[in-house]
């Protein structure tokens, strides 16, 4: 791991006090991504997501400069997140109820800093203190480097989704279940 990595928990308070750095280094990672990726379209989906319940920041910082991030919260009974999702899909699968699935919606890291394992302190300190039998992504599907990175994370690709953002592409629908903790004996 890199010395000096420094990831921290922060509530919705606590990402405001930030959140120009965040939408920055998000704006960096994405530059030249279309209209999708813009300043505005992002502090919109961004500021909508803390307001949800649940909702969860960790950040990654070196040396007190923010290098990385990773946000997400559990889907609600009337989520709007499986809109746009591409039939078939399994019965049941987009029926929430606020303890089902967490979602993620964002995973980045700067561009400087790939490769260097931020990526997977990031996930894995977000999912392993989830209650939430399983969690789902979205990922571009010519995005190859993070589509390697989830599978070998436990990821599994469900289907397709295009999200009602205006001009939005389509992304993996990419689903991990929950590790099963066996019960003490006792």
């Amino acid at each position: 791991m890199i010395e000096g990595l420094q990831l921290r928990h922060h509530s919705a308070d606590e990402a405001m006090e930030i959140l120009d750095q965040l939408v920055g280094l998000y704006l960096e990672v994405y530059a030249g991504g279309g209209e999708f990726y813009s300043e505005d379209r992002y502090r919109r989906q961004l500021g909508l997501h803390m307001q949800r319940v649940g909702w969860e920041l960790i950040t990654a910082s070196v040396d007190g400069a923010l290098v990385g991030y990773i946000y997400g919260f559990p889907l609600p009974s009337q989520t709007r997140w499986w809109e746009g999702i591409h039939e078939p899909v399994p019965p049941g699968f987009t029926e929430e109820d606020g303890k089902r699935t967490f979602a993620i919606s964002e995973l980045l890291v700067h561009r400087a800093w790939r490769r260097k394992g931020i990526a997977a302190a990031l996930h894995d300190e977000l999912v392993a203190g989830r209650a939430e039998p399983r969690s789902t992504l979205l990922v571009r599907p010519d995005n190859a480097a993070a589509q390697m990175a989830y599978r070998s994370w436990g990821w599994s690709k469900v289907t397709k989704l295009r999200p009602h953002w205006e001009t939005a592409p389509t992304f993996d629908v990419m689903v991990r279940t929950a590790p099963i903790c066996p019960r003490p004996f006792g």
